[in-house]
C-alpha cells in the first residue's frame, strides 16, 4: 500500500496530535501511524493526572506565590545538573521551555478551552539547597479533566483536520524501518496488525496481516518511552548512580510503550543520548484492578507519612515523602531490597493521600466541582484511595503497632523489621511533636508545608502523633519501585530535527515528546520537576510539526 503526505506522524499520543494539528493547521497533509486501535488516540496522557509546570500563573498568584522566570530557571537547572558535551541542545530546550511556560503556554492552551484546578500543587520539592533540585514552590496544575481533559482540544483540532481531509490516522500499523532516499528519510515501512478489540490500555494483539509503505518529505517519530519494556528499562538502567536495577518492578505505563521506534530511528541514522537519565518512582503500588501487564499506581504523598526501607530505618532527609525522587530510588536500593514502606494513619491517609492518574481521581477528571467537594472534603480519604487500602496487595491496617509490624514481616515473608526498633524511631518522631520546635527535618517540613495555604487545606494533615489512637487505625503500605518516564533519547535541536552521531541534522527526520527525551534528547537533565512531562510533548510536539510544515 502506497501514500503519499506531506508528513508522516508515528504514533497518537500527545506530542503525536500536537505536531500532526500543528501541521494541518499550516495546510499539510498529515497521515498518523498508531499501532493500537482507535480507543488509544492520546496515548499515555490519557492515564495521566494532568498537570502541568506554569510560572507566574494566575492560579499561582491567587494562591499568594511569588514566582519567577529567574527562579524557575534557578530550580530547572539546580535539578538538571547539566554536565555533558551533548547536552547543549537539552539545555537549550529547557531554557526556551520555561520561557514557554511563562509566558505564552497557559494563554494558548487556555485559548483553546483548557482550565486548571485553582489549587496549585507542590510537588517534587527537593529538599536541600535553594541552588540545588527541586521545586521552590508550587507550580503543578492540575488541568480540569485531568489527562483526558489536556488531550480534548488536540484531538478536536485532530479530529476537524480529519474530517477536512488533511488528516487521515492510519490505525494497527507499526512501523518498523524508516525508508532513506540518499541519506534522506522519505518514509516509513511496516506491519498492518490484526484488528483488536482490546480496551485502552490492555495488552492487544500482534498478529500481523498485511505490510505497508508509506512515503512523505517528513517524518516525526512521536512514539513515546521505554517504561513499559522492563528488560530495556534494566539495559539502560544508571548502575553507577542509582545502584543494581531493581528486580521487581510496577509498570506505570501500558505494554506498548516498549521503546521500540529508538532503535528503528537509529538504524536511519539518529543518534541516541542520555540514555541513562531516566524517571522512575518509590512509591509504587500494585493495582489491585489492574488494566496492563503488572500495573502499579503512584502514591502521591503529602509530607506526613513516615518512610522505612527494606530493612526499616527511617529514610533521612531528603529523602521524604514529594521531595527528592531520584535520592529516594538510589537510598532504597542500597539496601539490596527493591521495595520500602510508609507508616501512617487514617488522618494522614484521609488528608495526605492522592493517587496519580486519570482514572483514580474521577472527580477531577470529570471537571466538576461538586464531586470535587464530596471526595475531598468527605469523612474519609477519597474514595479510589479507601478502595486500595481495602483491596490492594501492599496496604495493610492494623489497629496496634505490634500488629502492624508482624503483619508487614508476613507481607513479605523475610521477618526483616524488628518491632521493638520500629517502634523507637516512631516514638522518636512523636516527641517532636509536642513542641512547636524541632531537630527532625520532616516534622519541619510538615510544618513548613503548612504555611501554603494549598497544602494546609487539601494536602497536608495537622501534625498529630503516630502512636496516637484518635487517629488511628494506623496504615502500612508497601512501595514497589514504578517505571514512568524516558529522560534521554533521541537527539534533536530546538525545532525538533533529528541529529546524528557527529551533531548534524538527519534530512527529513524529527522526534518528538518522549522519544526525544521531551525535547533536546533529554531536556530534564538528570531530574523531573513534575508537570514537565506533558508539558514537554506539548512543547516539543508543536516546535516539530510547526518546522516541518514550514520547511515542507
Amino acid at each position: 500500500m502506497a501514500d503519499e503526505a506531506d508528513a508522516i506522524v508515528i504514533g497518537g499520543g500527545l506530542a503525536g496530535l500536537v505536531a500532526a494539528a500543528e501541521l494541518a493547521d499550516a495546510g499539510r497533509s498529515v497521515v498518523i501511524l498508531e499501532q493500537e486501535g482507535s480507543n488509544a488516540l492520546g496515548g499515555q496522557a490519557f492515564w495521566s493526572l494532568g498537570g502541568l509546570f506554569f510560572v507566574d500563573s494566575p492560579e499561582q498568584r491567587r494562591m499568594r506565590i511569588r514566582d519567577s522566570r529567574e527562579l524557575a530557571v534557578q530550580d530547572w537547572m539546580g535539578s538538571a545538573q547539566f554536565d555533558r558535551e551533548e547536552d547543549y541542545w537539552p539545555r537549550c530546550t529547557a531554557e526556551a521551555y520555561v520561557d514557554f511556560a511563562a509566558g505564552e503556554m497557559r494563554p494558548w492552551l487556555h485559548a483553546m478551552g483548557m482550565r486548571w484546578f485553582p489549587v496549585v500543587g507542590w510537588a517534587e520539592r527537593g529538599g536541600a539547597l535553594a541552588d540545588g533540585h527541586g521545586n521552590s514552590v508550587p507550580r503543578f496544575h492540575i488541568t480540569w479533566g485531568t489527562g483526558p481533559g489536556v488531550l480534548a482540544p488536540f484531538i478536536r483540532r485532530v479530529g476537524e483536520h480529519e474530517q477536512a481531509g488533511r488528516i487521515k490516522i492510519r490505525y494497527r500499523h507499526q512501523a518498523s524501518r524508516l525508508v532513506t532516499t540518499n541519506g534522506a528519510v522519505t518514509g516509513i515501512g511496516g506491519e498492518v496488525l490484526e484488528p483488536s478489540t482490546a480496551e485502552r490500555g490492555r495488552r492487544s494483539g500482534r498478529g500481523v496481516i498485511g505490510a505497508f509503505e508509506l512515503s512523505a518529505p517528513k517524518v516525526i517519530v512521536t512514539s513515546g518511552g521505554i517504561g513499559g519494556n522492563f528488560d530495556l528499562v534494566r539495559a539502560n538502567w544508571p548502575v553507577e548512580r542509582l545502584g543494581p536495577a531493581p528486580k521487581t518492578m510496577v509498570a506505570g505505563v501500558p505494554h506498548h510503550v516498549d521503546g521500540r521506534m529508538v532503535a528503528i530511528a537509529q538504524d536511519a541514522g539518529a543518534a541516541l543520548i542520555n540514555a541513562d537519565r531516566m524517571w522512575h518512582y518509590t512509591e509504587g503500588v500494585q493495582n489491585w484492578a489492574p488494566i496492563w501487564p503488572d500495573h502499579g499506581i503512584r502514591i502521591l504523598p503529602g509530607p506526613s507519612s513516615m518512610w522505612f526501607d527494606a530493612l526499616g530505618d527511617r529514610l533521612a532527609a531528603p529523602c521524604m515523602p514529594g521531595f527528592d525522587t531520584l535520592s529516594t530510588l538510589k537510598r532504597v536500593l542500597s539496601t539490596g531490597y527493591d521495595y520500602s514502606w510508609f507508616v501512617l494513619t487514617q488522618s494522614i491517609i484521609k488528608k495526605e493521600f492522592a493517587l496519580s492518574g486519570s482514572e483514580q481521581n474521577p472527580d477531577l477528571t470529570s471537571g466538576k466541582w461538586l464531586n470535587v467537594l464530596k471526595t475531598r472534603r468527605g469523612a474519609g480519604a477519597p474514595p479510589p484511595v479507601e478502595a486500595f487500602k481495602k483491596h490492594g496487595a501492599d496496604f495493610i491496617v492494623r489497629d496496634t503497632l505490634p500488629e502492624l509490624v508482624s503483619a508487614m514481616n508476613t507481607m513479605t515473608g523475610e521477618n526483616l523489621l524488628d518491632p521493638q526498633r520500629i517502634a523507637a524511631q516512631i516514638q522518636a518522631r512523636d516527641r517532636e511533636i509536642e513542641n512547636p520546635f524541632s531537630k527532625d527535618a520532616q516534622v519541619t517540613a510538615i510544618r513548613g508545608a503548612r504555611a501554603y495555604l494549598g497544602d494546609k487545606l487539601i494536602r497536608t494533615a495537622k501534625p498529630h502523633r503516630i502512636l496516637d489512637p484518635a487517629h488511628g487505625p494506623l496504615i502500612a503500605v508497601r512501595l514497589h519501585v514504578l517505571t514512568r518516564k524516558t529522560l534521554g533519547g533521541l537527539h534533536t535541536n530546538l525545532d525538533g530535527q533529528v541529529l546524528d552521531a557527529t551533531g548534524a541534522k538527519v534530512p527529513g527526520l524529527y522526534a518528538a515528546g518522549e522519544v526525544a527525551g521531551f525535547g533536546g534528547g533529554g531536556y530534564h537533565g538528570y531530574n523531573a520537576l513534575e508537570g514537565t512531562f506533558l508539558g514537554g510533548c506539548i512543547f516539543s510536539g508543536r516546535n516539530a510539526g510547526r518546522h516541518a510544515a514550514a520547511s515542507a
